[in-house]
């Protein structure tokens, strides 16, 4: 890869090629949960921008610049009251559509509180997420119809995890799938698998491959010989600007979404949403300490003084992600325990931001370097013409896409069950 095209592909900040295309879109920005009615602030670093989060009484999330427009005050130390966020310097106070509603430090005849307004960013609610818009638009788009962020709340699965590494990095990882083999499963034996289709996945370490574009992004059907005339297809998605969806269970038990929301340049926070005991997550190797890809991943406590307090990992780079040589060397390959983590470490190991100019990719990663090809062309159409892909304006464009495992006759075309 060029290095001018690694550049476009892993800058998200304010005024970047990258930034401006995800600005577009609406962007998960925290879960329900992290904040309470009338409670303290969050800090929520996103896309680069340093922002506070917080929920009013009577239900209303915000997301705004988390520096006053008056002395620069950090509004982290402010008070929650009242439908408005207060500096707790000279007493300002802000909405949730970052408008001063009140300066009791200015005479009471002055209009000036009426000139003053916080960057703020519209806020939804849906399925436990709240979603921001950071773009140009006064009027946002609709939200995208992922149905993995519509379960009902006794149905739905959701969670976080901080990644150390850009988010490009992470995404790429999902829509691997011969990795499976090796770094989740290489120490697996044909009878420690859960499932005739991982035996066939083990068996045959070397797919092939059916790779295309999308309107929405772009697929992969990764197939191999299964039993008698039978053919194992996993089918991945890749979905504008940072959404995949990965296989794992069958097509017709599966519904995830997995969103890779860049924080900064270097960090990343990737959310999952799906139904509950649909997924990846389910495709455990039995009989061993290491599980392919389940296990608990356990978090850090939220550590509310930093930029990137939220949802860290125990297993990490300080601590090498706890691997075990001696587990590696005589079950599990990795000696990482969970597929989350071996994700992780593989990730990270690749530094801040990868230089992918030292890269040599072979047939295993066409939907990887198709993706690529198919990100930087929306991108930079949209910085010369202003246009976005059609998954920005059309809700409808995710409503039906979906990955999973299918076991077809060989004469059957893939690409009718998966549409």
């Amino acid at each position: 890869m060029r290095a001018e095209d690694n550049k476009l592909l892993t800058q998200v900040g304010p005024g970047t090629p990258m930034g401006s295309f995800m600005r577009e879109y609406w962007l998960p920005a925290y879960m329900t949960s992290e904040v309470d009615a009338d409670g303290a602030p969050l800090r929520v670093k996103l896309l680069g921008e340093k922002l506070i989060a917080f929920k009013t009484k009577e239900g209303r999330y915000a997301l705004m610049d988390h520096v006053c427009p008056h002395r620069c005050a950090s509004l982290f130390f402010g008070r929650n009251e009242e439908e408005g966020i207060r500096c707790v310097y000279h007493g300002w106070k802000f909405d949730v559509h970052g408008q001063c509603i009140d300066m009791p430090s200015e005479p009471s005849e002055t209009d000036f509180k009426h000139k003053i307004k916080i960057k703020a960013y519209p806020c939804v609610e849906r399925g436990g997420m709240v979603w921001a818009y950071m773009g140009r638009r006064e009027t946002p788009p609709p939200l995208p119809l992922l149905n993995a962020n519509r379960m009902p709340k006794n149905n739905r699965n959701i969670w976080a995890s901080l990644r150390e590494c850009n988010w490009l990095q992470g995404l790429e990882g999902d829509i691997d799938t011969s990795h499976f083999g090796f770094l989740h499963a290489g120490g697996a034996s044909l009878k420690q698998a859960d499932s005739r289709n991982t035996q066939i996945m083990l068996t045959d370490k070397a797919p092939k491959y059916k790779v295309m574009d999308r309107e929405y992004g772009t697929m992969y059907g990764a197939y191999r010989p299964a039993d008698g005339d039978n053919v194992l297809w996993r089918v991945a998605q890749y979905l504008f600007p940072f959404w995949t969806m990965s296989p794992g269970s069958l097509m017709e038990e599966q519904l995830i979404a997995r969103a890779w929301v860049p924080i900064d340049d270097e960090n990343v926070m990737f959310y999952h949403f799906g139904k509950k005991g649909a997924g990846p997550s389910n495709n455990k190797i039995k009989g061993s300490k290491i599980h392919g890809l389940g296990g608990e991943v356990k978090l850090k406590p939220h550590d509310p003084t930093s930029w990137l307090g939220r949802f860290r990992l125990e297993n990490n780079a300080e601590n090498e992600y706890l691997i075990d040589r001696d587990v590696q060397q005589a079950k599990s390959y990795s000696g990482i325990d969970t597929g989350h983590i071996q994700d992780t470490m593989v990730t990270e190991s690749m530094g801040a931001i990868s230089d992918r100019t030292k890269e040599h990719l072979g047939t295993s990663d066409k939907m990887v370097s198709q993706t690529r090809r198919r990100i930087i062309k929306a991108v930079k159409y949209y910085m010369e013409t202003g246009e976005t892909p059609k998954s920005v304006n059309d809700p409808l464009v995710y409503h039906k896409v979906a990955s999973g495992m299918m076991n077809l006759p060989k004469e059957a075309d893939w690409l009718l069950e998966v549409e």
